[in-house]
């Protein structure tokens, strides 16, 4: 299987929606006569589907001509999503951005599977999503949802199946590493520190950009600092600090299944690349923390370090 480095998968902005032409000399298949809807209310794997377009108001319109591509969570996947984020089906229903959550998961064309490679897609709410192919060629969305069957057709557009449900970003890298240490079990607060005191914050606020943040726990700046033989990051010289800060910044959106075995990835520091060794799940020769990898941001996304990167 070809893999895409990090150098290519920049080149792609976004999917590319071709359009299949027709042989005219066979016969044509014939059109589905179901619509996208009438597929899901028939199927028994999409009963939770159902139910939130139906609350959220959506059903006229995925029965309107589209095309639509629709990724559908099915049952299972929203019981992993209601289970993860504590919450019941009653109140995934009764929350005010269900219709935004839905419409994250439509695209407003018809896109079958051998047309589907990564990069970014704007969908109907209008917020991109991201999809990967991991080593073993199997396509992801935003790191959290696997595509696990595809090609369902409707006589308006076409069914892919998720295996998670996915949520648009609504904070960036900084604001989700602020909001952290706010926690009922803080966390970076060393990370959110230290990047004020080298005046980095603001490398990674705000909604644009695409990054990728490679975040050293509380526990790993600690470790550092015994290393060092320092108290904090405060007692470490600006220049070092801000030399190790970037060498934790890619500037690119790469979620973990963009990762391939050998690649050597740029950092904001010019100095700096990171190899990456997945057999060893290090990053720069530092510890991936595997329970805590792609968290999606506006402007990017992070991944977990049980140890700080030093150049």
């Amino acid at each position: 299987m070809k893999t895409q480095t990090f150098k290519k998968l920049m080149l792609i902005p976004a999917l590319a929606f071709g359009l299949v032409a027709c042989n005219s000399n066979d016969n044509p298949e014939p059109m589905p006569e179901n619509d996208i809807v009438d597929i899901v209310v028939a199927s028994s794997q999409f009963n939770t589907l159902e139910a939130a377009l139906i609350q959220a108001d959506l059903v006229e319109t995925l029965r309107g001509a589209g095309p639509f591509t629709v990724f559908a969570p099915n049952d299972d996947a929203f019981g992993s999503f209601l289970t993860s984020n504590n919450l019941t089906a009653e109140q995934l229903l009764a929350n005010p951005a269900l219709g935004d959550i839905l419409t994250y998961h439509v695209v407003g064309s018809s896109v079958m599977a051998s047309q589907v490679s990564p990069g970014a897609v704007a969908t109907v709410n209008t917020a991109n999503f991201y999809v990967s192919q991991d080593p073993a060629g199997d396509f992801w969305i935003n790191g959290s949802a696997r595509i696990i069957d595809t090609d369902i057709s409707a006589s308006n557009g076409v069914i892919h199946v998720l295996n998670n449900v996915i949520v648009p970003p609504s904070q960036s890298i900084a604001e989700i590493a602020v909001g952290m240490t706010e926690g009922e079990e803080p966390e970076f607060t060393q990370l959110v520190g230290a990047l004020s005191r080298a005046g980095l914050v603001g490398a990674v606020s705000g909604d644009d950009g695409n990054f990728t943040v490679f975040a050293p726990t509380d526990a790993a700046f600690q470790a550092l600092y015994t290393a060092l033989g320092v108290n904090g990051y405060n007692d470490i010289d600006l220049e070092t600090l801000t030399a190790v800060l970037t060498a934790h910044v890619v500037e690119i959106r790469a979620f973990s299944q963009d990762l391939r075995q050998g690649d050597a990835l740029e950092t904001l520091n010019p100095e700096a690349t990171l190899d990456i060794d997945l057999a060893a799940l290090t990053v720069g020769g530092a510890a991936l923390n595997a329970d805590m990898l792609n968290i999606h941001a506006t402007n990017g996304v992070i991944h977990v370090l049980n140890e700080v990167i030093v150049p």
